[in-house]
């Protein structure tokens, strides 16, 4: 394959605050899959991410810990990599702010802008936000809080260095204005320019005095260089750029970027104070800026407040590696937020992940074997029906290079799902079993096996951007490598005569929700702060755990009527039961013995529910408590207690 050119591009950096989560995630796979399907095109591709490490909010968080900073953010950075790592991305440099190829670097860069005046020294006041490290104004604040972060503010006041924004502003409105695709999607550009800079740029605090965890200002180091000159600066430092022009080889190569993959929260720091401190270094700008939106949590943002915080590797010990890449991947909009479900994880990996690929795959590799012992030719005994599956496989390829290019991942993987369930139903139309039955139509049948062999390979060599292990294991099945890119817009790669394995692999299998729930359960009890005695109990939740009178005391035992009864469509094992229990008000209680029980069988009987449960939401209903049965081994059996009336506390 001929090389097409080198291709730079860069995740923010993640600050060392906390273990990350499935949210903070999210921009590591989309770059990892944007780096891994240029490096498929054929681009000499470099893709760095990293961490941010000073700051006031580090070394608070050092002291309330009792360790020092550095070793505060040596642990957390540690631990950003090794969930950057569990996600199995492909970045080529892992940052530190706190290396010296970076401080050493940036103290250079101030001195710089300082000696020729783009730097000076004065006082700054203004209302402080700690977490952002962001000085705001009155007017920016949203119900007198901070606009970034919903936190409170408090007055602050001290010297400070400042960088001359204004200086270049209207630069960089030219700039943005005749480059109308830096910044992306369209509607962070109009908020960039008609909130910010359009109304005025004020000058950039550039550096602290009351705390002391950052790079020191060389030539006053009472002062540390503040955040935003430190971070953004290593998008060019971990390349090797050098003050004084002695630029390293990977750094002429490789700069300017092509694109800086960021949240939408950090667009402003991105688009206006980066380039302004590029043009200030006479450096060529990024040529694009890409604000991703959020991922949110049962339509929420994460927060471990809210309890409702998942991290990456829980979500892979539920659904495995590909399954995760896959749903963030897929599910998150270009420019609106995502959100993220367990019903509707387990959803995606059911029908697009196990029936859609996983069941295509292993049904034409075991038809491959069962008629033809693993080896089939392309005999082109054809059919209209072969024209139509072979148009869209030879258009996939410019389809989703088209989508990548424009940075709509979600739509590039849509389009490979689309070969694939184009495929499936091909084999609907041709079927092949039917074929196998007549010896007088085996050159046809043949031919529609390997019609199918190569469309699942041409899309798999697609698929390996962006689920790699998956893809790996499909052409292991296959026993083939990725097809040359260059050539995928063309049907009739797969090699003629090649034997597929004799022992084709599940590669997704079908999960039960309940199961998927059940796991849910135990992971927010546990993100949410609950207490290792609550965790404990709830492992021994089959009587072995020992509680007191008072823990007892606490759970709210009543009778109750089922005034109605109806299964729940999206679960087999599951009843949705509507209690009176003397209050009321109507509860709903959602249980598990749908397998024991007809909805007519529960219907005007009496039982006991727990009414105090919090409740929780299985399949789309809100179960409010849960009643009592028995385990009798394989069988379970509801507590009637008919003879009690409606409300009876259990004691």
């Amino acid at each position: 394959m001929q090389n097409k050119g080198n291709y730079y591009l860069t995740t923010a950096i993640a600050y060392t605050s906390g273990k990350p989560h499935i949210g903070n995630v999210y921009e590591i796979v989309l770059s990892d899959s944007l780096a891994r399907f240029k490096r498929l095109e054929g681009y000499n591709t470099y893709l760095l991410t990293g961490t941010d490490e000073h700051g006031q909010k580090n070394e608070i968080r050092a002291g309330e810990e009792g360790v020092t900073p550095q070793e505060f953010v040596d642990g957390i950075a540690a631990e950003i990599r090794k969930q950057w790592d569990l996600v199995g991305t492909s970045y080529n440099d892992f940052i530190r702010t706190t290396e010296h190829r970076h401080s050493d670097m940036v103290q250079k860069i101030f001195k710089k802008l300082y000696d020729q005046g783009d730097i000076y020294k004065g006082y700054y006041e203004g209302l402080y936000c700690t977490p952002c490290e962001s000085f705001f104004t009155e007017s920016q604040l949203v119900d007198g809080k901070c606009p970034d972060c919903g936190r409170e503010v408090k007055p602050a006041k001290e010297e400070a260095y400042f960088f001359k924004m204004s200086k270049y502003a209207d630069r960089l409105i030219e700039h943005i204005n005749q480059h109308p695709e830096f910044i992306q999607p369209v509607s962070r550009k109009n908020e960039m320019m008609n909130n910010f800079l359009l109304p005025g740029l004020q000058d950039l605090c550039v550096s602290r005095t009351s705390f002391s965890w950052g790079i020191p200002v060389d030539f006053d180091p009472k002062h540390v260089i503040y955040v935003w000159l430190d971070a953004l600066t290593n998008y060019i430092t971990a390349m090797g750029y050098d003050v004084d022009g002695n630029h390293s080889d990977l750094f002429k190569e490789f700069w300017p970027a092509n694109v800086h993959v960021i949240g939408k929260d950090i667009v402003r720091f991105h688009t206006i104070y980066w380039p302004i401190f590029l043009m200030a270094l006479d450096l060529p700008l990024p040529k694009q800026i890409f604000g991703h939106p959020w991922l949110m949590m049962d339509n929420g943002k994460m927060s471990k407040s809210k309890g409702n915080v998942i991290y990456a590797d829980e979500l892979i010990d539920v659904f495995g590696l590909d399954a995760v890449r896959y749903f963030l991947l897929h599910e998150m909009p270009y420019d609106n937020d995502g959100n993220l479900t367990w019903e509707l994880v387990t959803e995606r990996v059911n029908s697009d992940l196990a029936n859609t690929l996983g069941n295509l795959v292993n049904r034409t590799v075991a038809m491959t074997n069962k008629y033809f012992d693993g080896i089939v030719s392309n005999k082109s005994v054809s059919e209209p029906v072969d024209d139509d599956l072979k148009a869209i496989v030879s258009a996939c390829r410019d389809k989703v290079q088209s989508k990548i290019n424009e940075f709509k991942v979600a739509d590039a993987v849509s389009e490979i799902m689309n070969l694939f369930k184009r495929c499936n139903k091909y084999i609907d139309e041709t079927l092949p079993w039917a074929l196998a039955k007549d010896e007088a139509k085996s050159d046809r049948l043949q031919t529609v096996l390997y019609n199918l062999l190569d469309s699942i390979y041409i899309g798999t060599s697609l698929l390996s951007a962006f689920l790699p292990t998956t893809a790996e294991k499909i052409f292991a099945q296959l026993n083939v490598t990725a097809a040359d890119y260059d050539n995928l817009n063309q049907t009739g790669l797969y090699p003629n005569a090649n034997k597929v394995t004799d022992k084709p692999e599940i590669l997704f299998a079908r999960l039960d929700l309940e199961e998927v729930l059940a796991k849910a359960e135990e992971i927010k009890a546990k993100n949410s702060g609950e207490s290792e005695e609550t965790l404990k109990l709830r492992e021994e939740i089959h009587g072995v755990a020992k509680i007191n009178i008072d823990h007892f005391g606490e759970v709210d035992l009543r009778v109750a009527e089922v005034v109605a009864c109806e299964p729940i469509k999206r679960a087999k094992k599951l009843l949705k039961l509507t209690l009176h229990d003397g209050t009321g008000i109507e509860r709903t209680v959602a249980s598990g013995i749908a397998k024991w029980y007809k909805p007519e069988d529960l219907v005007g009987r009496k039982i006991i529910v727990v009414a105090n449960l919090k409740p929780a939401v299985l399949c789309g209903v809100e179960s409010q408590g849960m009643i009592l049965a028995a385990d009798d081994g394989d069988d379970v059996k509801v507590i009637f207690v008919d003879d009690l009336s409606v409300g009876s506390k259990i004691r």
